[in-house]
């Protein structure tokens, strides 16, 4: 395989909220590329990034899917995510391995929920993006009315390079303010030629000024630009270009284009925008990391000379084989090479080296900074696990992971099942950070948790599909939290023989309330002589792990604030004793605090027709959600809302049949609130 020079490559994702046509776009990319020779239909389930069944059946993207194409002499490495909330952890993970995004927005759905979250998401990481205006040819397409919602409602500064031609069903093809040419497709039902021609007259005046406006906002990012500009001096193609891709690279704008890829339009500009406007490899700031002992930060300079630096950012189980997706940040990696994990402190061997085009998977010897590929024979590491040079051990940050808010109990149906149900469970909790699995204490049921309720359907439909193990499914169960409304003190003294060995300690705690989303502290009070110091980092852990499980229902204990105020030592007191008594007094002090219980809470946005608006805030309040903001968008209501999780199951169907099929809304995580 013929190396590409970095400054030829681009690793790029595909973000955006459900539904705006990031696969279809994707699938258009790999036709224009040559990576495919016929055009994947989402609606038909024959997406090819759409490879799993049930991404199939259900017209959705599930995994982020990654390939390999070629655009003219750039290669581009392309990762399709998902848009729906419950996998918002593909997301997450695949942003936190690209050097660029584009940006994918409905013409008439506009800025939606779930691609305000996609955007902070890629913000939180310093991703530089391009916008692609999607779905010009649909009913109500508002190419301006997009542009002015990314500029006020994600705080971002669109630069718009391209306009429309036509909206809805006579949308025809785009005019590139910067070359002042009109790109017409016309003909060709595949898409794959347009014509270049001269601006129309209609055009023309729309076009001058969009051009002046796009030329007057450059400017402002580009000192050297609007001394030109102020002077009345002309500015070239070439020149404009140049200071657009400046002002992408330091995040202080957005190039703007649009198209419709159902159509075939507006791709190729598209494919043209990402090499010229996104950087490659070499432009973002080298990625800085820690070495595992010393702390001290290294960084990882993108070139195949430094030592090894790769970061797993997903773990696959493909035919029953575990593949390791990772990103190289600096040195380079061959097959059979051995590389080392310095979290779990093991040397992993390196049996193949993949290039990958969704499920299809090509071999090559060696990759090099800057790439992204897939390794078979990594047995241990993990999700956000760092494989590294021996010689130079170094730790890249992890990637978050989110915790789980719904769970439901599975039993498997026959004893064959019961034999395969662990193993199944443990392959797909390495592929998913956050899907959980614990056995209930009380009843021994299986339980699993996830995002969301389409979350967990799909774990339960894999395991059925991929894995042939046929399960019960019980009713979905909301995962609680606890904490404490007061404060409360306690002193427990642990004094017995253990193993024919006196043991004491005595611990007296406090716990007591913080506010939401403050998270737990631990405060140590205590006079050396009452708590030495070799026992308060015991007597933290006991905290810690008693916080675990709370009082009331056995909950995580969430924002309580927990000071060791005092305690006794003697000759014969144990790091055991210390452990178990900082346990007991936790758990009397916390019954002493008022213990409350915490239920996750939504945010949720309902579009609705007005005609129905009264009846579904009525919904609302009978849910116990409170109503935050009511906007109106074209031709619908947006209602925003917050309202407890427990009260939203089923919320899909009731909304249809109280809209006339006609309401759509969104949910995502907001925070935990008193019951």
């Amino acid at each position: 395989m013929k190396k590409t020079p970095l400054k030829h490559m681009r690793n790029i994702g595909i973000i955006a909220h459900i539904d705006a046509g990031k696969t279809t776009v994707t699938e258009r990319i790999l036709y224009y590329t040559g990576r495919s020779h016929k055009m994947g239909e989402v609606h038909d389930g024959e997406a090819v990034m759409d490879w799993m069944v049930d991404e199939q059946e259900r017209g959705i993207t599930i995994t982020s899917a990654v390939t390999t194409c070629l655009w003219k002499e750039d290669e581009i490495h392309l990762i399709d995510t998902p848009g729906h909330v419950d996998f918002t952890i593909e997301v997450e993970r695949s942003l936190r391995v690209l050097d660029g995004a584009v940006g994918v927005f409905c013409a008439v759905g506009g800025v939606q929920p779930q691609s305000e979250t996609v955007w902070r998401q890629a913000d939180r990481y310093k991703v530089p993006k391009i916008v692609f205006v999607n779905k010009m040819d649909r009913v109500g397409a508002d190419f301006t009315g997009t542009v002015d919602q990314i500029r006020e409602r994600l705080g971002a500064k669109p630069l718009v390079v391209n306009i429309p031609i036509g909206a809805e069903e006579d949308f025809s093809g785009v005019v590139d303010l910067l070359s002042m040419e009109e790109l017409v497709w016309d003909g060709d039902v595949q898409g794959a030629t347009f014509q270049r021609q001269p601006i129309r007259e209609s055009l023309a005046q729309r076009a001058a000024s969009e051009r002046e406006r796009l030329v007057e906002d450059v400017a402002e990012t580009d000192d050297a630009l609007m001394e030109k500009y102020l002077e009345g001096e002309a500015i070239g193609q070439e020149e404009l270009a140049e200071a657009i891709r400046k002002a992408t690279l330091a995040r202080k704008a957005v190039p703007v284009l649009c198209g419709s890829a159902l159509r075939n339009k507006g791709i190729q500009p598209l494919l043209d925008a990402i090499v010229a406007y996104l950087p490659d490899p070499t432009e973002v700031p080298a990625i800085q990391g820690v070495h595992p002992e010393t702390l001290e930060k290294i960084t990882c300079k993108v070139t195949e000379k430094e030592p090894l630096a790769a970061l797993v950012f997903k773990v696959s189980m493909h035919e029953g084989r575990k593949m390791c997706f990772v990103r190289v940040y600096s040195g380079k990696i061959t097959a059979g090479q051995d590389v080392y994990n310095p979290l779990l402190k093991i040397k992993e061997k390196v049996a193949r080296i993949l290039t990958i085009h969704a499920n299809k998977r090509e071999r090559v010897n060696e990759a090099g900074a800057g790439n992204i590929v897939g390794l078979t024979g990594i047995k241990t590491s993990a999700t956000g696990d760092t494989l590294c040079d021996v010689n130079r051990p170094v730790i890249l940050e992890r990637i978050d992971t989110y915790e789980p808010v719904i769970s439901v109990a599975v039993e498997p149906k026959t004893h064959a099942d019961q034999e395969k149900l662990p193993l199944v469970l443990e392959k797909l909790m390495a592929e998913d950070p956050t899907f959980r699995v614990r056995t209930d204490d009380e009843t021994g049921q299986t339980i699993i948790s996830g995002m969301g309720e389409l979350h967990l359907d799909i774990l339960v439909s894999r395991m059925q599909r991929e894995f042939s193990t046929q399960v019960n499914v019980g009713r979905p169960q909301v995962v609680h939290r606890e904490t404490v409304s007061g404060r409360g003190e306690a002193t427990s003294v642990f004094d017995r023989d253990v193993a024919g060995a006196r043991q004491f300690a005595s611990v007296t705690l406090a716990v007591r309330s913080r506010s939401r989303g403050k998270g737990n502290r631990f405060i140590n009070k205590a006079a050396p002589e009452a708590v030495p110091e070799a026992m308060e980092a015991i007597v933290e852990k006991g905290i810690a792990e008693s916080l675990e499980a709370g009082v009331i229902m056995g909950y995580p204990v969430l924002d309580v604030a927990v000071e060791l105020l005092g305690g006794e030592f003697r000759e014969s007191s144990t790091e055991l004793a210390f452990r178990v008594a900082a346990s007991m007094a936790l758990k009397e002090a916390l019954q002493n605090a008022g213990p409350v219980l915490l239920e996750p809470i939504l945010n949720v946005e309902i579009l609705v027709p007005e005609a129905f608006t009264g009846e579904v805030i009525g919904d609302l309040n009978s849910r116990g959600g409170k109503i935050g903001s009511i906007e109106a968008r074209s031709g619908v209501q947006a209602v925003h809302a917050q309202v407890p999780l427990s009260k939203m199951f089923g919320y899909s169907t009731d909304l249809r049949s109280s809209t006339q099929g006609r309401g759509t809304f969104t949910m995502h995580f907001s925070h935990f609130d008193q019951v």
